[in-house]
């Protein structure tokens, strides 16, 4: 397994995370086989935004011996008290449901309590007004949560609940079906997501990625808008090139879909090859580099995906970023403008000229 460290909380965290939203429909010996079995394989992160009840006691079973090396994802506002998901902003009715998720997952603790769904001003403002906030901090101040995240589908609340200064995670849905507007959440324009992107990355805030396969409409050629099936692991590595990404959170619905996600640790480059993408991508996207690295290798040994990232994440203010490229063993100065990169770039990026741009930025 991999690991990234998150930059305010300090946790290590498995590139690869578990969604668990259709582990319910499994049944008790299976479920714990299943969750048992991506934990003994390094999965140490997990999102309990599932569609049943059973999830809980399952995820009980199978963690309680080991939770202190797992990190969860529990959401204020998911309400179950029916067996099925439900969405909430009564205060009581989440102040029961985390009572009884924290029982049935047999923990005390909650390592991300997350401020759940909200896509609209209206849902912020209920979450504010009905309490629930203020309950969410209070059990932080209580150690019983650590940190707190949000989890939206919308740019533009993401940013306005990120300005309060109190979140340290963000569960987001990135994938190429919404980032290049096709989908119902696809919500914000490419730019405008990738702007949320380098802004966590720049103020160390984690993401969590949720819907990396839109649905499993990115995995079927009949419903993939690019007329084409992507694989799983096009589609985890696309989530993990964006900005601020620290896992990926597939649903997992048995122990062959977890192995299936396991394999893309293992798969060679070109089966997490993407680029494909890049003759469908919209016009505010096109020339905009993504950090995929698809242009590598580079004759002069530039890291140009890096380069990239830290010119991008400087401009709008991460004092971090100038000091990474710094450290780079080659600069944008070291570009020797041989066209390699820009005749293989799928997203149509000058990257040539782009690196007499960054060069003169940094200064050198």
């Amino acid at each position: 397994m991999e690991y990234r460290i998150h930059q305010k909380t300090g946790d290590k965290i498995s590139i690869i995370g578990l969604g668990t939203g259709p582990v319910f429909d499994m049944q008790e010996r299976e479920a714990v086989r299943t969750l048992s079995y991506a934990f003994e394989n390094g999965i140490n992160y997990i999102d309990f935004a599932t569609a049943g009840a059973e999830t809980f006691r399952y995820a009980g079973e199978a963690f309680a011996s080991v939770r202190k090396e797992l990190l969860y994802q529990v959401h204020f506002g998911a309400n179950y008290e029916t067996g099925e998901y439900g969405w909430t902003t009564d205060l009581e009715t989440v102040r029961r449901q985390i009572d009884w998720q924290l029982k049935e997952l047999k923990t005390d603790y909650i390592d991300y309590g997350f401020i759940h769904c909200l896509d609209a001003k209206s849902d912020w403002k209920d979450y504010q007004e009905n309490g629930i906030l203020e309950y969410l901090q209070e059990m932080k101040a209580a150690g019983v949560v650590k940190h707190i995240g949000l989890s939206s589908h919308t740019p533009a609340l993401a940013r306005l609940v990120l300005d309060t200064g109190i979140v340290d995670q963000l569960m987001f849905s990135i994938n190429p079906a919404y980032d290049y507007q096709h989908g119902d959440y696809a919500r914000g324009s490419a730019s405008e997501r990738m702007e949320l992107y380098r802004r966590c990355e720049a103020e160390g805030i984690g993401i969590s990625v949720m819907k990396p396969y839109s649905g499993g409409q990115l995995l079927n050629k009949d419903t993939s808008p690019f007329g084409q099936a992507l694989t799983t692991c096009q589609c985890i590595q696309y989530a993990l090139d964006k900005p601020g990404v620290l896992t990926v959170l597939p649903g997992v619905r048995s122990l062959e879909d977890v192995k299936e996600i396991l394999g893309f640790l293992d798969a060679p480059e070109s089966e997490k090859d993407y680029s494909v993408i890049g003759t469908f991508t919209p016009k505010d996207v096109s020339g905009a580099c993504v950090y995929c690295n698809h242009c590598q290798p580079c004759p002069a040994g530039l890291n140009i995906g890096l380069i990239n990232k830290y010119y991008d994440l400087a401009v709008i203010g991460d004092t971090l970023a100038a000091d990474h490229y710094e450290k780079l063993e080659k600069t944008a100065s070291d570009c020797i403008s041989c066209g390699h990169c820009d005749r293989r770039c799928p997203f149509h990026v000058g990257q040539s000229e782009r690196m007499k741009k960054i060069a003169g930025y940094f200064g050198k």
